[in-house]
């Protein structure tokens, strides 16, 4: 007897997080392209550490406390002194990290000569869909987006 065979779709990891983002509520999603290559982009995207802190705001540090292959636990400290716990997974192209109050998220994709980057930050609690209309039309994904940039024309 002959299983059936089902449909395989390939998501990169720009497409992925595109649909991650729209089941969030309130989720704040952007994504550019940028005219660098994959590994320049992530070089700088998937360095927690020294990179990410850069380009958000909101956090003053971010600290990796244990890892175990893709699968990291992260302290982030916020300019207020605030902070959390992440669970993490980083792999190349693909970041994803979840607090008990937040969620975020980047990823990357080749296109053309280029590169497809995007993020995705969002709160966790209670309610928030009430507010999804309003956060959905926020810029605050392309703040991110905007210093990754320039933190990618500061390398050069």
């Amino acid at each position: 007897m002959n299983e059936p065979r089902w449909p395989v779709a390939d998501l990169d990891p720009v497409r992925r997080l595109r649909i991650m983002a729209a089941s969030i509520p309130g989720a704040a999603y952007a994504e550019k392209v940028l005219a660098r290559s994959v590994h320049e982009v992530w070089a700088v995207a998937g360095d927690l550490e020294a990179e990410f802190p850069m380009l958000l705001a909101d956090v003053r540090t971010m600290r990796i406390a244990h890892a175990d292959g893709e699968h990291l636990e992260a302290i982030a400290v916020g300019r207020l002194g605030q902070r959390a716990r992440f669970d993490v997974v980083l792999r190349p192209g693909w970041c994803w990290m979840q607090s008990r109050f937040l969620h975020g998220g980047m990823a990357a994709a080749p296109e053309g000569d280029g590169t497809r980057v995007a993020f995705v930050g969002a709160l966790r609690i209670p309610g928030i869909h009430l507010a999804d209309p309003l956060l959905r039309k926020l810029p605050l994904g392309a703040g991110v987006l905007r210093r990754l940039e320039g933190r990618l024309q500061a390398r050069t």
